[in-house]
């Protein structure tokens, strides 16, 4: 069965390998998931420009070594679940 660009799921794509972008070390703002909000949507997934969230189950897990902060993950969250808070502070 063939399926319409519609019904295909949108994934983040880079022309390198993202183990050669370990880009966390720039991070001043990191992401906070907070699970009980999560529609597990993925959009947030989708829209991650170095595909460093995985899905587990539809729940959003982020990988500190790519996530460089810019919080796009936090923006696009329709249930406004993902919160940027400043690296170090917990």
């Amino acid at each position: 069965m063939t399926k319409s660009y519609e019904e295909i799921p949108l994934t983040p794509i880079s022309n390198t390998p993202s183990t050669m972008n370990m880009t966390g070390l720039w991070r001043a703002f990191r992401p906070i998931v907070d699970i009980s909000k999560c529609k597990r949507c993925t959009i947030c997934w989708k829209f991650c420009p170095d595909a460093a969230i995985k899905l587990v189950d539809f729940v959003p897990v982020i990988d500190l070594k790519y996530c460089k902060g810019c919080g796009i993950c936090s923006a696009e969250c329709p249930a406004k679940c993902i919160e940027m808070i400043k690296e170090g502070i917990e």
